[in-house]
């Protein structure tokens, strides 16, 4: 199985990635951060999203370039882009830059979901080439009987766009078990976070303050957690959350012609650490349902989320009776979105044979993809 060297880039949403791989081994991985322009809004405003990307996409692959320690294009098997889902105006902006690039280099193109390559995520190793999976070998003799160790999987992605549970039979087999219907996990918690005045992104502040909280203080809901299915619902958590805020007179959210107040500290630690804790229930609710129904044989996590140590160890808990392994990233650069996932979700599909693109000019972005 060949090693191909990959130049991948991802704007899906609020950070300028770019990164490049040989097989699994990732040899530069670029990030530019967009949460100071962000963080006034309270969220990611798409235009400014957009302006931001264009402003450094070029500059972001010009140094994963010479972070690899590459420094010239010759050694460039092909390029991956992040196709969808994501924010319609960010992925415009990496979809054209990489058409430009494969033309003007002449490299093939490939293109990634973006949640592939969370899912995918743990295969990645280092320089070195370590990383949780890097017993397996693509491409020996002893592949076949490795990954018959390995799949089927489940995979639990929880970002701030996306809450998936993934049944992954092997690398390119997916079906998709369950999603939200609403609000996902990240997304729920920037929410709180901004009900509470904490600043934006919300998912580390919530998750330092929520230490010093005791859970059991603030009773909330967890959404759907007794379907029968494996969807998860986050809206209405975050509606029970703002209605209890509400109800110390008014704290919380500045309405029109209120005078605005502060909440004590401990009720919002109480508030953080009730609010995540409910969020550790939703997932762990579904994705033990769904490894009793599936009988995985590994469990694959992705996703900025589990960034968040708290959650981790309540999903690691989880699974523990099951006696089941857990991969995840070998970094948590690996967890939020990065164009290292990407560049190892395309070594894999390099190695099909029919994974490029065959016409550019036809090719756009699609916002709302989604696993089959």
């Amino acid at each position: 199985m060949k090693q191909p060297v990959i130049l991948a880039i991802d704007t899906s949403c609020d950070e300028t990635a770019a990164a490049i791989s040989k097989g699994r081994r990732i040899l530069s991985n670029v990030i530019s951060s967009q949460i100071n322009i962000h963080k006034k809004w309270g969220g990611v405003v798409p235009h400014l999203a957009k302006q931001a990307h264009q402003d450094k996409i070029k500059p972001v692959v010009i140094k994963a370039l010479k972070n690899s320690r590459l420094r010239t294009w010759s050694k460039i098997d092909a390029i991956a882009v992040t196709i969808g889902p994501g924010l319609a105006p960010a992925l415009e902006i990496g979809l054209a830059f990489a058409k430009d690039l494969a033309k003007s280099k002449k490299k093939p193109l490939i293109t990634i979901n973006h949640m592939e390559g969370h899912l995918l995520s743990p295969f990645a190793l280092n320089a070195k080439g370590n990383g949780p999976l890097q017993s397996i070998e693509f491409g020996t003799p002893r592949e076949s009987s490795e990954l018959k160790e390995l799949f089927p999987a489940i995979g639990l992605l929880v970002s701030g766009g996306h809450t998936q549970l993934v049944l992954v039979k092997k690398i390119g087999d997916y079906k998709l078990l369950g999603e939200t219907l609403d609000d996902a996990a990240g997304e729920a918690l920037d929410k709180l976070a901004k009900m509470l005045r904490l600043g934006y992104p919300g998912g580390p502040i919530i998750e330092e303050l929520a230490k010093k909280g005791d859970p059991d203080k603030i009773e909330l809901p967890v959404p759907i957690r007794y379907s029968k299915d494996f969807n998860f619902s986050f809206s209405g958590l975050k509606t029970a959350a703002l209605y209890k805020i509400r109800e110390r007179e008014g704290f919380g959210i500045p309405r029109a012609n209120s005078e605005s107040k502060q909440l004590s500290k401990q009720y919002t630690y109480n508030m953080c650490a009730a609010f995540q804790q409910a969020i550790a229930i939703s997932l762990t609710t579904k994705l033990s349902r769904a490894i009793k129904e599936h009988n995985p044989k590994s469990i694959l996590l992705g996703g900025g989320v589990f960034s968040n140590l708290y959650i981790r160890s309540q999903v690691r808990s989880a699974i523990k009776p099951f006696n089941l392994p857990i991969y995840l990233p070998y970094s948590k650069k690996l967890y939020t979105d990065n164009a290292a996932m990407i560049t190892v979700a395309a070594s894999f599909q390099f190695n099909k044979g029919q994974a490029f693109v065959k016409d550019l000019d036809k090719l756009d972005r699609k916002p709302n993809l989604s696993f089959t």
